[in-house]
């Protein structure tokens, strides 16, 4: 089955003003000057004023107008308003799309500032995660819902502390740039108490505070933290976020659930009662995936959810990144099409070398 491809578009728009006058021009040729074609010249300026820059317009729009001038004396129009009322509707048409051509040029340089600026939030708030931590291997995956984008509201770090290795994989509740202001307080609080903060609980309050003080009072974050040191298990805090992916050595997946739902970490408030701390046997060979819910959210053309629990197959792959890689491109087939919510992704792998 054919797919529509960006590029294809482009080019049947480049040649759009061409076809058009052509087309305008042969139809004045054979219907005659009675037809009154001869003004539809202008739609070769108007067509090229949606690509491209001004200089392509005010060429198209010179040759629109040499070739209304000759299509005129050969009907004869000049001899009566009908030719000079075409050459206008030529000019003007010009000038518009000229106008519209510089417009867009502007706008597009704004953006292109824009995304460069984004890029660059992107590297300060989600830096790349180390490929080991301790007895950890480590593959991150982060895919937009819109493919131009380059940064949105999840996120996720980890850090080596003395207290072990510590995780945040979290997912900010809204859009734009208040979503982005969000993710830096959380990620900012995360890297600074995860060094001091003697337990998890502690970290947790942490966060909840910095929130709390710097973000408005409906700002929320789902997330959850997971602390991995050298007893082989891992606790985690959940904070109203999709529970973790475990997979184990034989290929078995399952979803350890926190003994209590907690609300999102900005919500504390509302509940004397934080989350409490569970535990899980996390030993060499073992997975842990930390997601957000634009995975398992994610539909397909029928409206079903994507399995993430039939997947862990795909995590099989020796090195970390590539299994990471396997899973998001299983996601993207499944949707078929751009994502609804971003779709952040952060696997933790037990290996044998560690030590």
């Amino acid at each position: 089955m054919g797919v529509w491809r960006p590029a294809s578009g482009f080019a049947a728009l480049s040649w759009m003003p061409v076809a058009a006058m052509a087309v305008v021009a042969a139809a004045d040729i054979v219907a005659g000057p009675g037809v009154g074609f001869l003004p539809l010249i202008s739609l070769g300026p108007a067509f090229s004023g949606l690509i491209g820059g001004w200089r392509r317009t005010a060429t198209f729009g010179a040759v629109a107008l040499v070739l209304c001038v000759g299509l005129g004396l050969y009907d004869g129009l000049f001899e009566e308003r009908r030719g000079f009322t075409a050459m206008a509707s030529v000019a003007g048409v010009t000038a518009v799309g000229i106008a519209a051509a510089v417009m867009r040029s502007r706008r597009e340089a704004e953006l292109a500032s824009v995304r460069s600026i984004a890029e660059v939030a992107q590297r300060v708030l989600l830096r790349p995660v180390p490929r080991t931590a301790g007895p950890l291997q480590a593959a991150v995956s982060y895919t937009s819902a819109v493919a131009e984008a380059r940064i949105g509201g999840d996120l996720y770090e980890i850090v080596a502390s003395p207290h072990g290795i510590r995780v945040i994989v979290g997912d900010v509740q809204g859009k734009g740039l208040a979503a982005v202001e969000a993710a830096a307080v959380v990620l900012g609080a995360f890297r600074e108490a995860a060094h001091d903060e003697p337990d998890l609980s502690g970290l947790g309050e942490r966060l909840e505070r910095s929130l709390a003080r710097d973000l408005e009072a409906e700002r929320f974050v789902t997330a959850v933290l997971v602390e991995i040191g050298s007893d082989q298990e891992a606790v985690l805090l959940n904070y109203g976020h999709p529970s973790p992916m475990l997979v184990r050595a034989d290929g078995t997946a399952e979803f350890p659930k926190p003994p209590g739902y907690a609300l999102p970490l900005g919500l504390g408030m509302l509940c004397a009662d934080g989350p409490a701390l569970h535990r899980v046997a996390f030993a060499p060979g073992d997975q842990i995936l930390l997601y957000t819910d634009g995975v398992t959210e994610a539909r397909d053309a029928d409206g079903s959810f994507y399995a993430l629990g039939d997947r862990a197959i795909l995590l099989k792959d020796p090195d970390a990144e590539g299994a990471l890689e396997a899973l998001r491109a299983d996601l993207v087939r499944h949707v078929a099409g751009p994502l609804h919510d971003d779709a952040a992704m952060l696997l933790l792998r037990y290996h044998e070398a560690a030590g």
